[in-house]
Parts: C-alpha cells; structure tokens; sequence
C-alpha cells in the first residue's frame, strides 16, 4: 500500500486582497522547527506532507501562468510533481491524479490537501491514515461545530439546524485513488464538487468523519494570516523534545 499527496494550488485568493495568490504570501514564522524565517504559505504546507515521511510523490497542481512556483527552492525536491491547475479545485485534482496514472495503483491511498493549509501536523496526518488504512472509501478530517448554526435565505432566518450533525470539512481527505479518479471524473463540471468527499457522495459513496485539530485553519481572509502565524508557533512551542 502506498500513500499520494495532492495539494492544489492554482487558485488566486480574491478574498484575500492581496497582490499575489494566497499560497504564495509570506508566513513570518521565528519560532517554529520545520521552517524559520521568511517562507510562503505553500512552502510551510508542503514542508508539513513531507516531514509527515508516508508519501511517495506529492503532485501540486499549478497554474500555466504562474510565475512565482518556479522561484520557490522547494519546487525541485525530490518528492514534489508539477501538474496543471484547472478551472476549479476539482479540476486540479483530477489532473493530479492522472498526472499519477502509470505510478498508483487503484488501492493505493491519496491524501489531498489545501495548499492554504500550513498548521496540519505531522500527528493529524498519521491519526487520518491509521483511522482509515483499512477501509475500503476512506475519509476526511474534520471538526464538530460548536456554533449555533440558521439556515437563511436572502437576510432571513428559515431555522435553525442541529449542530449535533453539522461538522466542518478540513484536509487532507484521504480516498482509494481508483475511485477518487472514477469520482471526480463521473461528477466533472459539477459546481455543488467543492471537496473530493462531495464528489464521493454523489456516487453514493459514504466517507468517514475523523476528528481533526481545531488549529488546522485554512488562510483565507487577510486576519487568517496572522492567526496562522501564530499557531505554528504555537505548535512548536508545545511540541516535546525528542
């Protein structure tokens, strides 16, 4: 059994105002252990899969146009594949997995990750694999809400829904790549395929819910980013000595 890395970045963060794509913004990061100094979001991301030492490849599926993946040093490591962006996330991902096509195998595990992702730990990854190794769809992780959620239509409030149900979807989701592949090209062009597991779904599939770290934020809005440099100091400063 062998495990695959997918992180698609070949999308622009309108959200985030910036001059530049969100992957590629810096992460000033003093006091953390895997990366100090100044390195991009994309950068802490892929360093995180790497040092997790269960991939055989990480495919990163980038954009024709982008100009900025080429000056980043870890763009040559050894582990990192290059394929092209799509339109949509889900068009990323599927030209990841056929970038793979001749190296995985139908039951081998994929793992795909949002580039803007740059807190998952190394113990959210293993928990995510030994959870699910043995199943036969896989998963995502995920966490529970804790917020009074209402359904709205226009400004309005039509109910309140029972949180006890609801749980925010995060990365990596971790499916078989034969049916991740079969998946995504069964639904393509699909807009309601906002996450592998959506596409799964809709093939009548089931995935699992494992319970991930509340720290696991994903950078969206300008506030994210310093919340994210926060918690990856935060992360080294509790993490013990070997």
């Amino acid at each position: 059994m062998q495990f695959w890395g997918i992180v698609p970045a070949a999308g622009v963060g309108k959200r985030m105002n910036a001059n530049c794509p969100k992957q590629y913004l810096t992460l000033l990061t003093e006091n953390t252990a895997h990366l100090t100094g100044d390195y991009t979001v994309i950068e802490h991301t892929l360093s995180r899969l790497i040092e997790a030492g269960i991939f055989e490849k990480i495919v990163v599926a980038i954009s024709t146009d982008d100009a900025y993946w080429p000056d980043l040093s870890i763009s040559t490591h050894n582990k990192i594949l290059r394929a092209q962006g799509g339109k949509e996330r889900a068009d990323s991902v599927l030209n990841a997995l056929h970038a793979l096509d001749g190296f995985a195998r139908a039951d081998d595990w994929v793992l795909v990750h949002d580039a803007a992702r740059p807190c998952i730990t190394k113990e959210d990854i293993h928990v995510l694999i030994s959870t699910l190794r043995d199943d036969d769809v896989g998963g995502i992780l995920a966490l529970s809400s804790h917020d009074t959620l209402k359904e709205v239509h226009g400004n309005h409030i039509t109910s309140t829904l029972d949180r006890n149900l609801i749980w925010r979807a995060l990365t990596p989701q971790m499916f078989r790549y034969g049916l991740l592949k079969q998946s995504l090209e069964a639904t393509q062009g699909n807009d309601t395929v906002t996450d592998e597991a959506s596409a799964l779904e809709m093939q009548g599939f089931t995935p699992k819910i494992v319970e991930g770290r509340s720290d696991n934020i994903k950078i969206t809005r300008p506030e994210d980013l310093a919340l994210a440099q926060f918690y990856l100091s935060k992360q080294h400063s509790t993490t013990p000595n070997p």
